[in-house]
């Protein structure tokens, strides 16, 4: 009897079909289990790669043409009533298809396609896998009642069966066991923690007395909570950050939970909050994810074991700590993608903090509360959501999870909410550009934060003397970075320091200033604003006025649903920054936007109706849906790194560095540019900037150009 093989080592080991389909069907199985999925991962395993035990697929090993090895094992599963198996089978390499219609021609990749393909025996013989294997035993989860379930359910037992192949495969092919690295334990990290802020304790002031109150309340819930669904509802300067993690630790290891996943809106304030946690527990137990980290050798140099457990790390989420952005979590959770899924089945049996929840996006907030209710309710994971404002979400959990009961961990008495009330609002109603400017520039230190870029650029260049800044997305992260360093330098001088910015500044930038300008916006845009007035309380808030005021400029109709509720709520509520007028604010923001705007792409109905349709979803749940182009700016480092480009360097992490370097902009502004002759057009779709003379060091990107201008939000 020939021996079948799954691969071939360039060294000449050979690893034979059954060992392959056995390793993968156990590590399957073992990941699965977290969730009790435990029989359908080792169906999944063992069937994944049956189309291996053809005479096709054994020549492809020796350089024949491709042959489809998936659809073999898929169909295997269909014929047993095992098609969610079948559904991760059929994607384990190439991605997951959609059902299709049961018409589907053999050449469709749909699932239906691909089964006619079967049936009508257009796939290689592979009858021979019966000699050497049997058949598991394998039932679904009863509680999957409907499509959406089974489309989620589905991707859970993708990710174990795609992250078990690449594992097993990789072991094989570098000649090493794929053993996990032993990792510390919660019970460790926690111990991290406490020695961390033993030096907290007793507290100095009034203040830091109730920070600690909130931290050990947080310290107490989490030893002594079930898994499920909490918010943490604490202040601006109540010390959220740490207390979180507190509660995710004590909670993780008293209810045997495998791992922590911050999950945090933007790029721009997850670096600062990855690096307290590096701090607490350790730069080895914490991951920092997202778009603008990458793990490679150093250049000219080849992987450490090291490096290649950070890469491992990243592709997987198999870390104690994971801190990444909410685009990164929630389009994995909704992507058809191998690259993208495999990490998945790491979020079962986890705690998941949501910093900042009501930043959640509203055209998708319905399929991204949907997704965290259930990895509540049927994965074993907690969930949380922290913020000083939050959402409204009760009862949209209450409808995708109506067993689901949101509880608050530190629900404080008013007066001591009241005791981090730091500022004092006033409104100033319409105000021209050159009305605020003439404010600002009567006092040393403020902030505007205003709603548009052209705003921002045009209301900076109303003002004159030293310490003006601006801060805006037309400028590249780089330069921003460097532009904030400078502004937190003078306002601990005490020089003047007056900055005019668009929202990006809101988002937890850790900045102190005595004096904030707010243009109308919703409601926790406006809060968040506030939270850079008089942070460190130095001032009396009295003293510490946030004004609101309304721009020259039409809103963006992009803010007009927040804008309207934020008035409703400023009409009713002289206390704007209480719990009560935050409540009634997202409230009325989910009224007057309806249903059918919070899942604008209609991923439910899609997935409710429509026979698995996998591929677009994947499609169409982009949560930064941004018709932007990037122009890669030769400011500092970018300039040596886009010549590495332009001399054939292509490589990920060349990449992730130039975005640094990288400004997004809109169409029309990407056409004035480049019918100026002003952008280099790149290979990936991106452009360089040729003359850095349309850089400015003060508000970055040109809006205009010789032969063209763009005007843009």
């Amino acid at each position: 009897m020939p021996e079948y093989l799954a691969h071939i080592a360039q060294d000449g080991r050979e690893q034979t079909a059954l060992a392959h389909l056995q390793g993968t069907a156990e590590r399957c199985a073992a990941a699965a289990a977290a969730f009790g999925a435990e029989e359908q991962g080792r169906l999944a395993g063992l069937l994944h790669d049956v189309g291996k035990y053809s005479e096709a697929f054994q020549k492809r090993l020796h350089g024949g043409p491709r042959v489809d090895h998936a659809t073999a094992g898929a169909f295997e599963c269909w014929k047993l009533g095992q098609y969610l198996a079948a559904i991760a089978i059929l994607g384990h390499h190439g991605g997951l298809p959609d059902g299709g219609g049961r018409g589907d021609g053999p050449d469709r990749a749909t699932l239906c396609g691909r089964l006619n393909r079967a049936r009508l025996g257009k796939i290689p013989d592979y009858g021979a896998w019966k000699r050497e294997l049997s058949m598991p035993q394998a039932s679904l989860p009863e509680d999957l009642r409907d499509g959406p379930a089974m489309m989620f359910f589905t991707r859970m037992l993708y990710s174990c069966l795609v992250d078990a192949d690449y594992t097993d495969t990789g072991a094989f092919l570098e000649g090493a066991p794929a053993d996990a690295e032993e990792k510390a334990s919660m019970e460790a990290l926690l111990e991290h923690l406490q020695r961390y802020i033993s030096g907290w304790f007793p507290p100095r002031g009034a203040l830091n007395e109730r920070r600690y109150a909130i931290l050990s309340r947080c310290l107490a819930e989490g030893a002594c909570r079930v898994p499920g669904l909490y918010t943490l509802t604490v202040p601006t300067g109540g010390g959220k950050t740490v207390a979180s993690l507190a509660f995710a630790l004590a909670h993780a290891r008293a209810q045997g939970l495998r791992r922590v996943v911050y999950v945090i809106p933007y790029t721009s304030i997850i670096e600062q909050t990855a690096e307290v946690f590096r701090d607490i527990l350790g730069p080895e137990n914490v991951l920092e994810h997202h778009s603008g980290v990458w793990f490679a050798a150093e250049e000219g140099g080849e992987l450490t074991p090291a490096d290649q457990a950070r890469i491992r790390a990243a592709e997987t989420w198999d870390a104690p700590v994971v801190v990444t952005t909410a685009v990164q979590f929630f389009e994995s959770l909704f992507s058809c993608k191998p690259s993208q899924c495999r990490k998945l089945h790491n979020l079962a049996q986890s705690v998941l903090i949501f910093d900042e929840a009501q930043m959640l996006p509203l055209p998708y907030l319905r399929p991204c509360v949907w997704a965290m209710a259930q990895l509540a309710e049927r994965y074993g994971a907690t969930v949380l959501l922290c913020t000083a404002t939050q959402p409204a979400l009760g009862s949209l959990f209450h409808e995708f999870a109506p067993n689901l009961l949101v509880k608050e961990l530190c629900p404080l008495p008013a007066a001591d909410w009241d005791a981090f009330r730091r500022v004092t609002f006033r409104r100033a109603g319409k105000l021209t550009w050159e009305a605020l400017a003439g404010q600002l520039q009567a006092k040393d230190q403020v902030l505007c934060v205003v709603n548009t870029r052209k705003a921002a650029q045009t209301v900076f260049r109303k003002l004159s003397g030293e310490g003006n800044f601006h801060l805006s997305t037309l400028m590249c992260p780089a330069h921003r970075k460097a532009m904030l360093a400078e502004i937190r330098r003078r306002l601990q001088a005490g020089l003047p320091c007056r900055v005019v910015s668009t929202s990006l500044i809101e988002a937890g930038v850790d900045v102190d200033f005595p004096a904030v300008y707010r243009e109308e916006a919703g409601l926790d845009s406006i809060l968040q604003a506030a939270g850079r007035c008089n942070r460190e309380g130095r001032r009396a808030p009295e003293d510490s006025v946030v004004t609101i005021f309304q721009g020259e400029d039409a809103p963006p109709k992009l803010f007009a649903t927040a804008i309207g509720a934020g008035r409703l709520t400023l009409g009713r509520f002289a206390d704007i920054a209480s719990r009560e007028a935050v409540a009634a604010y997202f409230r009325d923001l989910l009224d007057l936007s309806g249903q059918q705007a919070q899942d604008r792409e209609g991923i439910l109905a899609k997935m409710k109706w429509e026979f698995f349709p996998f591929r677009e979803v994947s499609d169409r749940f982009h949560l930064i849906d941004s018709p932007t182009v990037t122009v890669y700016v030769p400011w500092g480092e970018g300039a040596e790194l886009l010549e590495r480009l332009r001399a054939g360097e292509c490589s990920r992490a060349l990449y992730r560095r130039l975005g640094q370097y990288g400004v997004s902009a809109y169409p029309d502004h990407v056409r004035a540019l480049h019918g100026a002759g002003a952008l280099e057009p790149l290979e990936d779709g991106s452009f360089a900037l040729r003359d850095l003379e349309l850089y400015d060091e003060a508000t970055g990107l040109s809006r205009e150009a010789e032969g063209g201008q763009a005007n843009f939000i």
